[in-house]
């Protein structure tokens, strides 16, 4: 199974903000996932994120593949491989 550590997208037309979760990589993207590790909003002005640090690092531990945005999320956090 190809885990990846993607964003689920929520809120209303136009506005929307994401949840960061570790998923399947056959499941749509707002679809069924493993476990929420974080959230992030660009609406604000700066754009502001939240990540569970701990399970992120134990996801990539465990092989999760991040996004590109995501893992632009994580280097901004200080959270590598």
């Amino acid at each position: 199974m190809a885990v990846k550590i993607r964003l689920r997208r929520m809120g209303k037309k136009k506005n929307p903000f994401y949840r960061i979760v570790v998923a399947d990589s056959r499941c749509p993207r707002d679809g069924r996932f493993i476990e929420e590790i974080g959230t992030y909003n660009p609406n604000t002005d700066p754009s502001e994120f939240k990540i569970n640090e701990e399970l992120a690092k134990k996801w990539l531990a465990n092989g999760a593949q991040p996004t590109e945005t995501v893992g632009k999320l994580f280097k901004v956090a200080g959270i590598e491989k």
